[in-house]
């Protein structure tokens, strides 16, 4: 019988928890390297946040505020994953590749809409 599962498959117990965090940690590293998009939004993810807690809103909004721009930036790295994954299998110009690195795109931008969708809400209640 064929074994299916895969070396790097994750192990138990709290080996499994630090091999995670380390994975976690060289994930960020690698985003941080070489997604010059990422930079861009963890800049405005840092200067947003400072600005949702200072805002006189309630704290649940502040965590809305701040909630959405952890979205963004999670849906970056899953973008960037699927990305990497597309030119890994091939650097030629296919239209599937087209496709899943605009699926990827797309799923950026409407992370990014709904972002500033509650922004504008938040701050429309508080000041109008």
């Amino acid at each position: 019988m064929e074994n299916l599962t895969s070396e790097f498959k994750s192990k138990s117990g709290l080996r499994r928890i630090l091999s995670a965090f380390y994975n976690s940690a060289d994930g960020f590293r690698a985003a941080w390297r070489h997604e010059h998009a990422f930079r861009q939004e963890l800049v405005v993810f840092v200067i947003a946040t400072a600005v949702a807690l200072a805002l006189p809103v309630s704290a649940f909004q502040k965590l809305v505020l701040i909630g959405v721009l952890v979205l963004v930036l999670i849906v970056e790295i899953i973008n960037s994953a699927l990305e990497a994954v597309v030119d890994r299998i091939s650097l030629e110009r296919h239209p599937l590749s087209k496709n899943a690195k605009d699926l990827g795109s797309a799923a950026v931008a409407l992370a990014i809409g709904l972002a500033a969708v509650t922004w504008c809400v938040v701050l429309y209640n508080r000041y109008f």
